[in-house]
């Protein structure tokens, strides 16, 4: 099964930028060293946005759970990176009760 609504997902700035690209961040500081080491820069938060989009909402979910919160899924796949050093890594993502649209909660290396 793939993503529902892929094509209207929700990758927030903040999250990208003050949480998943932020080494000085409490639960995304490791998140934020290997992400920068595979070239990705809060400065050029786009770049990670668009292979996120490009390399994650296209896969198969591996995973799905009913929260109280709305419906959550899970996406495993290759991020290229910038400097063409892939690495695999799993995004979590929600459709919030009663809206129609996933959103990105987080991602970590596999």
């Amino acid at each position: 099964m793939k993503l529902p609504n892929a094509d209207g997902a929700i990758i927030a700035e903040d999250k990208l930028c003050a949480y998943l690209l932020n080494v000085a961040h409490r639960r995304g500081g490791s998140k934020a060293k290997m992400l920068l080491s595979m070239g990705y820069t809060a400065e050029a938060w786009q770049r990670l946005e668009a292979d996120i989009r490009l390399s994650h909402l296209p896969a198969e979910v591996v995973r799905q759970v009913d929260t109280e919160y709305g419906k959550r899924y899970e996406i495993v796949g290759p991020l290229p990176g910038v400097g063409g050093r892939p690495a695999v890594f799993r995004s979590v993502w929600q459709v919030d009760t009663g809206t129609d649209y996933p959103r990105l909660l987080t991602m970590y290396p596999e």
